[in-house]
């Protein structure tokens, strides 16, 4: 069976090409065929290539190639075969899918809401990555709202797992939280989430460009340029959430706060920047916020039943927000076909997308 599929070069997501492949047929026991449907391409795709070598984001689909790697995306597709008992042909799914046509998968602990990838190099990997959702049995899924949630529900879940994150720790002792790339759908989520938190100023950053948008959504207390981060108090205790991946940014504000930056998490990296990295900031060191180690530790102390239902409640409440019919915070367009996802990619990389469109890929 051939497949089509979009290649990455590692650490370059300005880079790509359509690539085809063979998928051995007949089915082995146990596995299942989905033809990918409909997937969301965001910036946090961008997280995914930048970071896929440090956090294992390649090993979910191998492409085979030690250059070439298969970017992760959100997003729904049917079952096109299956040697699963259980699993019938033509249901629809959610979850983690490469940007491809085809994926092969092993599903295991099947339920009537769903089933993980038990496929034996994804053994070590993050179980929510590895989790795929029967559409039949979800009771938040409407055909209709298919690209709303498949933009919308992995970033607003990092955003929620991120400000529980910071209100777990205290903030760090901090008094206000500065955000990156404000104007990115994760930003703004996790500025919703804490913006009623008492004594926290939540302040924006985006560029000149995106400042309009970001004021009229109305998450943050305050919205700065870039180059305004030195208005800001340095004496403030504050924690930085950096979006945007870009050095410069992260040098700059660190060297403003010193050591007032209580905390430095890095969540993503919606700019391209081949800047370094490691260099030696002043202030808290920037550490990698990873949202599946909060999974984990919320479903040991609460539950995996009171953590979906908590985290459901909080995406309820902010979809209800940022979809308002009369002023809604994002449009959404479609686009049709692999090929589409190469340019659009590449756009998500060098951080010229207007963050008041949510991009779909019908493939």
């Amino acid at each position: 069976m051939q497949i089509q599929r979009v290649l990455t070069r590692r650490h370059d997501p300005l880079v790509c090409r359509i690539d085809t492949a063979t998928l051995d047929v007949p089915l082995g026991a146990g596995q299942a065929v989905l033809a990918v449907r409909r997937v969301a391409i965001t910036t946090n795709n961008i997280t995914y290539a930048l970071f896929g070598d440090a956090m294992h984001y390649w090993q979910f689909f191998p492409s085979g190639d030690s250059d070439w790697g298969i970017v992760p995306v959100w997003g729904f597709a049917d079952v096109a075969r299956s040697n699963v008992a259980g699993l019938e042909v033509g249901e629809r799914v959610y979850g983690y899918m490469p940007l491809a046509d085809h994926c092969l998968l092993t599903p295991g602990d099947l339920s009537r809401r769903g089933f993980v990838d038990a496929a034996a190099h994804r053994a070590g990997l993050p179980a929510v990555y590895n989790r795929y959702e029967r559409c039949a049995a979800d009771p938040a899924y409407r055909v209709e709202d298919e690209d709303a949630l498949m933009l919308m529900r992995p970033l607003f879940t990092t955003a929620y797992l991120l400000a529980d994150f910071l209100q777990e720790q205290g903030f760090f002792g901090a008094r206000q939280v500065v955000l990156s790339s404000a104007s990115s759908k994760t930003a703004y989520g996790t500025a919703f989430c804490l913006r009623e938190q008492p004594g926290i100023d939540v302040v924006g950053l985006t560029s000149a460009a995106n400042a309009a948008f970001v004021r009229r959504i109305g998450c943050y207390h305050r919205v700065l340029a870039y180059d305004e981060v030195e208005s800001l108090d340095p004496s403030v205790p504050t924690v930085y959430a950096d979006f945007s991946g870009s050095s410069e940014q992260r040098a700059r504000l660190h060297g403003h706060f010193g050591d007032a930056l209580r905390h430095s998490a890095v969540i993503g990296a919606t700019q391209f920047s081949a800047g370094p990295r490691d260099a030696r900031l002043p202030g808290a060191k920037p550490t990698f916020f990873f949202a599946p180690d909060q999974v984990r530790r919320r479903i040991e102390a609460w539950g995996p039943a009171a953590f979906q239902q908590r985290l459901a409640d909080s995406q309820q409440r902010f979809l209800k927000q940022a979809l308002n019919p009369a002023q809604p915070w994002m449009r959404i367009v479609e686009h049709r076909g692999l090929p589409a996802a190469i340019e659009l990619v590449a756009t998500m990389a060098r951080g010229t997308v207007d963050p008041a469109l949510g991009h779909v890929l019908a493939v």
